[in-house]
């Protein structure tokens, strides 16, 4: 019954991430990022991101405000994650260097949904593995929470009474600019190749 809840709620948040994926209906003469859009968010994209206050790799307290003061990837997963982490994590890394090569700074940020386990020294060297610009987050679970609610992000422990447990979670990943907040998601079926475009064309049109 557990995997059954938690299947819905992520269909729950896909659907109000995906709406559509039809472009035509995101063009608009009022919208600067109509050319680059491939997705709809339902309620649209100020639904997605707000204030946070959590820890860096190096304990710093930080707010979202700092970490993202430039163009940046935004993922929330967590290091014990057997495999979708660190592939989404690999990916949006390589995105990041495939927009570098186009001349566009762009910061990779991972934010773990299992405070628990991922203390600032763990994501530090997780985060390394990943990318060298990849900003680790965490903090307490309030403080975790609070931002996956802004996010509209979710995630469940698995509690089988051990610290061999697995986190269920959703797995976009968000392109947040400075100044205007959340642009567009990407999903796990997107290349690298297909993030560093559409987020190019987004970038350069901001």
């Amino acid at each position: 019954m557990l995997k059954i809840y938690a299947g819905l709620a992520v269909v729950a948040v896909a659907g109000l991430l995906a709406g559509t994926y039809f472009v035509a209906l995101q063009r608009n003469a009022n919208d600067p990022f109509a050319d680059c859009r491939a997705s709809v968010v339902a309620g649209g994209g100020g639904a997605i991101g707000g204030p946070f206050t959590l820890v860096d790799a190096n304990g710093k307290t930080v707010t979202d405000k700092e970490v993202l003061a430039k163009p940046a990837l935004v993922y929330f997963g967590y290091s014990f994650c057997p495999d979708v982490c660190p592939l989404d994590g690999a990916r949006n890394a390589e995105a990041v260097d495939l927009l570098k090569a186009k001349g566009l700074d762009v910061t990779p940020v991972f934010i773990s949904i299992d405070p628990e386990r991922d203390t600032p020294a763990v994501l530090k060297d997780f985060t390394a593995n990943l990318h060298p610009d990849m900003i680790g987050l965490t903090g307490t679970l309030e403080q975790v929470q609070a931002a996956s609610r802004a996010y509209k992000t979710y995630f469940k422990k698995q509690d089988t009474g051990d610290q061999y447990y697995m986190m269920d979670h959703s797995t976009f990943t968000y392109l947040m600019l400075p100044g205007s907040g959340f642009a567009d998601f990407f999903t796990r079926d997107d290349t690298a190749e297909q993030i560093a475009t559409r987020a190019a064309c987004f970038i350069e049109k901001s």
